[in-house]
């Protein structure tokens, strides 16, 4: 990945009116996280498939119906690209 991947992702995702990720989970680098999710590190050895991570952040209630976690692309939050930078940017983690 590239240094510019890795910033567009980590913009998005630390944007609040875009992926918002810090409201929920704590991520190095991030001001002010929330404690509602998971802390997101050592993301490559929780998902060695980063499919399966890309999958959670389209729509978590795949795999949890009664999640919190809002279904990024099932309710075009953000456009399948930025789901792909955050993806990116979480898996480095």
């Amino acid at each position: 990945m590239t240094a510019i991947a890795y910033a567009d992702g980590q913009q998005i995702a630390f944007d609040r009116s875009k992926g918002n990720c810090l409201a929920c989970h704590k991520i190095e680098g991030g001001e002010s996280p929330g404690n509602i999710g998971p802390e997101l590190s050592n993301m490559k050895q929780r998902y060695p498939d980063k499919s399966l991570l890309r999958k959670r952040i389209w729509d978590e209630t795949q795999f949890n119906p009664i999640t919190v976690m809002p279904p990024f692309g099932k309710h075009r939050i953000l456009t399948e690209d930025e789901i792909d930078q955050v993806v990116d940017f979480i898996h480095s983690l």
